[in-house]
């Protein structure tokens, strides 16, 4: 299964956060990925190959619409 993961979506991921949160928005989303805990605010630099394993579901899609 292939996830499509863009950049300003929102994650729910197999492991919480130690806050207590689950939810991670993407904020940068290259080679490596930035996604910021919505409980705390906490960045976390992860690589993709680890965060496409660690997604259990994707709960918001942000559209990329160029006007």
């Amino acid at each position: 299964m292939d996830i499509e993961i863009k950049l300003g979506s929102i994650l729910e991921l197999k492991k919480g956060h130690p806050c207590g949160a689950n939810r991670w928005e993407i904020i940068r989303f290259g080679t490596d990925c930035k996604i910021k805990c919505l409980g705390c605010g906490r960045i976390v630099l992860i690589d993709r190959p680890t965060l496409k394993k660690r997604v259990k579901k994707i709960l918001e899609e942000k559209s990329e619409e160029h006007s």
